[in-house]
């Protein structure tokens, strides 16, 4: 299981996450101010807390890992994956500034340990049932305790509704091939549970007191750097692997020409491209009744 943001929707334990690592890196480091909003925020909810331990579940590569080392610098930080690589690659992007557990969820929810805060990012759709998953989250934290999951928000959107080429509105029919595929994923999970995607009550219902849900913009205009137009060339090629026998011909043909890293109709030198998309946070904490 692994975190972040707007990615694709294999089954968990069928992607390769340490070959995805760069793409997962690059794509949390786009939405590095959104996310370090995210942290301060977490930081003020949790008010003059003594935060000593932090977990972030599904942690990738680290890139948010680190930011919540930026935001509680008393406290142990802890990324929790399933993949060794990534991890390493988590270790090595903090400076030896966090630490790392290896975790099979949702097999080995008992092992992560007590924290104060715990952040999931987008890694808890990838188990079959989305509340356990939160109830086993919550049982971690202690006292106080609050409990940040990152899933949906908006989709990104990076061009204009008529770039030019074939029908205009292809990143809605791009959506729609990417919620048909994120339907199917959820369904073929072992254990999968159909629930209402109502966060805040699921959070609750994991015995928490929900303390607030926020959305963070990622806003970055035309013209886009490199690193933005490389991610949206993976991105766009990885869709095209997964469902471009969905779509009709002259799509194909448009993300044929989009991920043409030679021709001026490629994202790689539109001038056009630019990358928005909103990442919302959810919030509880557990309190006691004493």
């Amino acid at each position: 299981m692994h975190h972040h943001a707007h990615h694709t929707h294999e089954h968990a334990h069928d992607i390769d996450w340490d070959a995805l690592s760069a793409h997962l890196e690059r794509e949390a480091e786009l939405h590095t101010p959104a996310l370090t909003r995210a942290t301060h925020w977490l930081s003020d909810l949790l008010g003059g807390a003594d935060v000593s331990r932090v977990l972030d579940v599904g942690s990738g590569p680290g890139v948010v890992t680190g930011l919540l080392a930026d935001a509680f610098q008393d406290a142990e930080v802890v990324a929790v994956d399933q993949s060794p690589a990534l991890l390493e690659r988590a270790r090595v992007r903090s400076g030896g500034r966090i630490t790392t557990q290896q975790a099979d969820l949702p097999d080995e929810f008992g092992t992560l340990g007590p924290a104060d805060l715990i952040w999931s990012a987008n890694a808890v759709h990838h188990l079959g049932d989305q509340q356990a998953a939160l109830t086993a989250l919550a049982a971690s934290l202690r006292p106080g305790g609050l409990l940040a999951v990152a899933e949906r928000g908006l989709p990104v959107r990076f061009l204009p509704r008529d770039i030019g080429l074939g029908r205009p509105g292809l990143q809605a029919r791009l959506d729609a091939g990417h919620e048909g595929g994120f339907t199917t994923m959820r369904a073929e999970l072992p254990g999968s549970v159909d629930r209402v995607e109502d966060w805040p009550a699921m959070l609750a219902c994991a015995g928490l007191v929900p303390t607030g849900t926020r959305t963070f913009l990622t806003d970055l205009p035309a013209p886009l750097g490199l690193p933005a137009r490389e991610y949206l060339h993976t991105r766009l090629a990885r869709q095209r692997d997964q469902f471009g026998e969905h779509l009709d011909d002259q799509d194909r043909a448009v993300l044929d020409a989009l991920l043409d890293t030679e021709g001026p109709t490629g994202i790689l030198w539109r001038s056009d491209a630019f990358y928005l998309t909103a990442t919302t946070v959810h919030t509880a904490r557990f309190c006691t009744t004493e």
